[in-house]
């Protein structure tokens, strides 16, 4: 049987009452009810108001379908609504008494700080004899951009972000060192928001250039071979009020050539007639072409290749629709090598030329397990791929012949790889569960690794033991699941478990290094990572496997990973734990809807929980083609059905759950977590809490500040152990 939450008369979580008012009456922000008291048993939480709102929805089965809509006014911004910031703070005010009571929250967010306490160093990019890379001393809220003259040279600061703001929300969104080495250009995100701002830097002088380009998202920087300004990708401006609602749409490709006005910026790429398609573009090797790639969703794209050497040229066709993926791995002239998953699953290397782009040559066939990714370096190609969700890597010739495998450390992720096709060294990071990333230095020709950066740890990484295991589940799919804990923990029915997932997009969950989840297996707990359907793990057809009608698969998939671990000794419904963010927010809302007997605790962040509404809102629409449209009356049957803030079960022993959402998230905007947590907190779900965490100055995730994530992670880690049984009282790891 699952704990109940009950305050303690002891006084271990006796939570005062509160006078926090929130907003109730029809659109008037000034009237208002006390609702944020807690009694001895169980929570009050602040009155929702609730509005007569229905939509009419067509279903394949049902005809029409009337689907009220309730709390539709927490969809506005919460900068722009009065009484939607009102509800905010009453919520937050409920959530923060009971958070700050939790007994063990100052011990985790201290012991954090010092786990978190190590030097990190990116992956660097070469340009003539200069090096880049970004580098974080421990604490630093944002990490600083840097520069050395030479390999062995000292490092200097560029660009110190931390200087950019009081509170530390001004982060660094990319970097692009120009080819000579001469400028940087950067991008800025304020508060978390995926609107960025680009600016440029004179590497020798340190000082920043006049050019400032607004209105950029879901775009990358590509310079001129030659240095004279760069390709970048563009909405138009918003109407005022609507910057973190409304969709994006008319997304173009310009040209900026240093020192001038954005408004001077040359337009390269655009379709008025088909406002939901998105550009981008990539020079190749040689400067001498700009490879487009045109998408409408979030899975499958066209190429375009345009020559830039002719000022007459016109765009080339290459690979047509949105049926396929491609990626440019490099060029030699006019003949073109791509990545792409066109008759092969788990993606193959082609060759074309531009003369003749319809006719394709393997020059890497596809093989058992996916390619990842594939990067022309010092005449070979550097092949990266996923073998069963660990990472391996082989140097090709650019004829496709093997020439050796690039020696790992263990099991892990490997990443990086880039460089020039006539320069032969590389960079390239390594991570596991138990290991912080380490850079190396690769040399293609010799085929030598040299470490370039590693960090000095305040733990050590054979402390903890990383296995993986295959369980069964639905249409008798194996499923891989990494299970990671101190090696003093051991299977006991009821050892306090975080179980993890995804489930979408073609995003692979990697074995890579998580600090946070290090501190909770410190404390004895066990973490496990279930590689369910719907990633890239095993190619596109694991995607396609998760993905639109076959949805349930994913959460099929995680309820299993929770009931083998239960069947395999390490734990109980009593002390489970789930936690997803963003899509994996949807799953677990899905799954505790489903299965809210199976699991203590839940963690959805930034979810996407109204699958009717998701599409209406910035990027949402591209969502579709990992979800479908709940226009379709197909796919809304399978949507519906699904949708978290649609199918709350009532009257169960629903787990205690802390939804997280930020006000500035303008990817999954925080009113699907808002409506979520209403209508979860008006539902008769038993005694246990449910709350929300609303994070000021914070988006869906990139550039939060170490600060803050250290103390929405001692706010996590806190509401878990104490929901999961996990004793703290106790020295960690400990039986």
């Amino acid at each position: 049987m699952k704990r109940a939450f009950l305050i303690s008369l002891a006084g271990i979580l006796v939570l005062s009452a509160c006078g926090e008012q929130v907003a109730t009456g029809e659109g008037d922000a000034n009237t208002v009810v006390a609702g944020a008291a807690h009694t001895q048993d169980r929570l009050i939480y602040p009155t929702t108001r609730e509005v007569e709102q229905t939509d009419i929805y067509q279903s394949a089965s049902r005809g029409e379908v009337e689907v009220a809509d309730p709390y539709r006014w927490l969809e506005s911004d919460v900068r722009e609504n009065g009484e939607v910031e009102a509800w905010v703070t009453a919520q937050n005010a409920v959530t923060n008494r009971y958070l700050e009571n939790l007994p063990g929250r100052p011990m985790i967010a201290e012991r954090l700080r010092e786990l978190w306490d190590y030097e990190r160093v990116s992956v660097p990019a070469a340009r003539e004899g200069r090096y880049f890379y970004s580098y974080n001393d421990g604490l630093q809220d944002q990490s600083v951009y840097m520069v050395r003259d030479g390999l062995d040279g000292e490092g200097r600061v560029l660009i110190d972000p931390n200087t950019l703001s009081e509170d530390g929300t001004m982060a660094l969104a990319g970097t692009w060192a120009s080819p000579d080495g001469q400028y940087v250009a950067y991008m800025l995100q304020d508060g978390g928001s995926d609107w960025r701002t680009a600016h440029v830097i004179d590497v020798e002088t340190g000082e920043r250039l006049d050019d400032q380009l607004e209105w950029i998202k879901f775009s990358g920087l590509s310079w001129a071979e030659d240095g004279s300004g760069f390709f970048y990708s563009r909405y138009p401006q918003p109407a005022e009020g609507e910057e973190f609602t409304s969709l994006n749409m008319d997304q173009a490709i310009y040209f900026h050539a240093l020192g001038t006005e954005q408004s001077e910026d040359r337009l390269v790429m655009a379709d008025p007639e088909s406002p939901e398609t998105g550009w981008g573009g990539s020079v190749s090797d040689d400067g001498d072409y700009l490879v487009i790639s045109s998408s409408t969703g979030t899975d499958g794209n066209g190429i375009h290749i345009l020559d830039l050497t002719d000022e007459e040229a016109e765009p080339v066709l290459v690979f047509d629709g949105d049926d396929n993926n491609h990626s440019l791995v490099g060029n030699i002239g006019s003949s073109f090598l791509f990545l792409t998953d066109l008759d092969a699953p788990n993606q193959r290397i082609v060759s074309l030329d531009l003369a003749n782009p319809s006719e394709l040559t393997d020059i890497i066939a596809e093989g058992d397990f996916p390619i990842t990714s594939a990067s022309h370096v010092g005449g070979h190609l550097i092949v990266q791929s996923f073998e069963d969700v660990r990472s391996a890597v082989r140097v090709y010739t650019t004829e496709g012949e093997l020439v050796r495998d690039v020696e790992l450390p263990g099991i892990g992720q490997a990443g990086g790889f880039n460089g020039r096709p006539d320069q032969t060294e590389t960079f390239y990071s390594f991570t596991s569960f138990n290991q912080p990333p380490t850079v190396y230095r690769y040399d293609v020709e010799t085929g030598e690794s040299s470490v370039f950066a590693q960090p000095e740890l305040t733990f050590d990484p054979e402390d903890y033991v990383v296995s993986q295991v295959f369980y069964p589940s639905t249409g008798d799919v194996e499923v891989p699941m990494y299970i990671v804990h101190h090696r003093d923990v051991t299977p006991n029915g009821e050892r306090p478990t975080l179980l993890y997932g995804y489930g979408g997009f073609n995003i692979a969950m990697t074995p890579g290094f998580d600090v946070r989840r290090l501190q909770w297996m410190e404390m004895g707990g066990v973490f496990a990572l279930a590689n369910i359907r719907g990633g890239s793990e095993y190619g596109r057809d694991w995607h396609d496997g998760g993905r639109l009608a076959n949805k349930q698969n994913v959460f099929d998939d995680f309820i299993n990973a929770a009931e083998h671990l239960i069947e395999e000794g390490w734990t109980s419904p009593d002390n489970i734990a789930i936690e997803g963010r963003s899509n994996g927010g949807l799953l677990v809302g899905a799954v505790a809807n489903q299965r809210p007997d199976l699991f203590a605790a839940a963690l959805p962040g930034v979810g996407v929980m109204d699958m009717l509404r998701f599409n209406q809102f910035t990027a949402g629409r591209f969502w579709v083609d990992d979800y479908g449209s709940p226009q379709d009356p197909a796919m809304f049957d399978v949507l519906y059905a699904y949708s978290p803030l649609h199918n709350i079960p009532q009257g169960e022993g629903y787990p205690a759950t802390l939804v997280t959402t930020a006000d500035t998230d303008d990817r999954v905007v925080p009113g699907h977590s808002f409506k979520y947590i209403a209508a979860l907190q008006a539902a008769d779900t038993d005694n246990a809490p449910t709350l929300i965490r609303i994070e000021t100055r914070a988006g869906h995730g990139a550039g939060t500040p170490v600060s803050k994530l250290i103390e929405e992670t001692a706010d996590k880690w806190a509401f878990i152990a104490f929901h999961t049984g996990l004793d703290l009282s106790q020295p960690p790891a400990s039986e």
